[in-house]
């Protein structure tokens, strides 16, 4: 019997999973059991569920606690290339309910990634490899930790290091035997194989608090905010050669400001969030390195810097006749500033692209009839396209010509386009794996 995607859509958004994707895992599982696949769901909540000639005879994949997975027993090489479907569980809150209007289905997780989730499983369910292996990843939390596609390649290991496990990820992925990986997201059909990465990060100022009305002989944290966020403003035009060529250039935004702990008090610390939108070869080490070293530099340019910068004289601090420290009218001067990544027990979502010509973004192509373009948001698809070409793909849009639609209380999927997605991975897996 052939699998119903819509169906099982309804089903999905009707099932919550923007606080818990329990519910919604047992939904994907019953829905495997029920046509003969048996899943397997790993320590770091994955489900997982394999098919193909080289099923049963692949390398062990180890489990992120420790041994293999169940199903996963043989050894020996794989006679064809292994094919991941990736996509996730869980969503942003809050829970939106399920409402239809025709082909229209809205509620939250519709696109966003309920949607690509019913296609890529009617997709699985529908294959027949020829060859190689087929393996459907669905992970827990990409809203939000991405520890379940960490599991998946290796942890903090990544891809390719000489600690990772397995063959060189916990999924075994094999860039030489032409593995690669297809993750659900909502493209509106085109075949996306490239995104900018997503780094987040905290930028610390260190002042002397000090009475108001007495600045001088206090060192002003807030007041050195502003040639910090001028330096932000700045960051980028360090080198023109940053813009890609498909994604464009990187972004550097300041999301939030705290300082201050009085309003009569030269406030002695201020905290700057920034989100920062990568584009290859940008990594998060080399870029909290770049910015740490700018703002120092500009905060010292600024006379804000840790040597007393303006007011001072031979680098000690200056006095206005009467004894008193005169760092300058506004407390300028012996400012500390860092920058340092925010801690993850994940990495961060780095940028990446994949050729063009890659088998799996050519294969796609042709099936779905849509373009080949860098997708908008960072995914997990960052984790993966480490190790083996990748692309991400599926019904529903980031947004519409009337505003946001994933994320938003309008967010919504139409029926063919979901019946279309997952035609299009058939065709494209037929191609992949015949």
């Amino acid at each position: 019997m052939r699998f119903d995607a819509v169906d099982f859509l309804e089903r999905a958004v009707r099932t919550p999973s923007n606080e818990d994707a329990g519910p919604m895992r047992e939904l994907l599982c019953a829905a495997l059991r029920s046509h003969g696949v048996e899943p397997r769901v790993d320590s770091a909540g994955n489900v997982l569920a394999t098919q193909g000639p080289d099923g049963e005879t692949s390398r062990a994949v180890s489990d992120p606690a420790g041994g293999a997975s169940p199903g996963e027993t043989g050894e020996g090489d794989v006679s064809g290339p292994h094919v991941v479907l990736n996509t996730h569980l869980d969503t942003v809150s809050p829970h939106v309910s399920f409402e239809r209007e025709g082909d229209v289905l809205r509620g939250r997780g519709t696109c966003d990634a309920k949607g690509p989730l019913a296609a890529f499983l009617r997709a699985f369910l529908a294959a027949e490899p020829e060859r190689g292996r087929l393996t459907l990843a669905v992970t827990p939390d990409e809203e939000t930790r991405s520890t379940g596609a960490a599991a998946l390649v290796g942890g903090e290991d990544g891809c390719g290091s000489d600690t990772a496990r397995g063959d060189s990820t916990v999924l075994g992925l094999d860039a030489d035997r032409g593995d690669c990986v297809i993750v659900g997201e909502p493209t509106a059909l085109d075949a996306c194989n490239a995104a900018k990465g997503r780094f987040e990060g905290v930028i610390e100022v260190r002042g002397e608090s000090a009475h108001a009305a007495e600045p001088a002989s206090g060192a002003n944290a807030v007041g050195a905010a502003a040639p910090a966020l001028d330096a932000l403003r700045t960051f980028d035009d360090r080198e023109a050669s940053l813009a890609h060529p498909a994604l464009g250039g990187p972004t550097l935004t300041p999301t939030r400001i705290e300082g201050g702990e009085a309003t009569n008090q030269v406030p002695a610390a201020c905290r700057i969030t920034i989100d920062r939108r990568s584009v290859p070869p940008e990594t998060g080490a080399g870029f909290e390195r770049a910015l740490d070293g700018h703002l120092r530099a500009a905060l010292d340019g600024a006379g804000f810097g840790p040597s007393g910068g303006v007011g001072t004289t031979n680098g000690s601090a200056a006095t206005d006749g009467t004894g008193t420290t005169d760092r300058t009218a506004n407390g300028a001067g012996g400012v500390e500033v860092a920058f340092r990544l925010a801690e993850r027990e994940t990495p961060f979502l780095e940028a990446f692209e994949t050729p063009a010509d890659a088998p799996v973004v050519a294969a796609l192509r042709s099936a779905s009839g849509g373009r080949v373009r860098p997708f908008a948001a960072a995914t997990e698809a960052s984790y993966f396209a480490a190790c083996v070409p990748t692309v991400v793909f599926g019904p529903g849009a980031l947004a519409d010509e009337a505003g946001p639609v994933a994320h938003a209380d309008r967010e919504y999927v139409r029926v063919p386009a979901v019946e279309a997605a997952a035609d299009a991975l058939e065709a494209a897996l037929a191609t992949l794996l015949g």
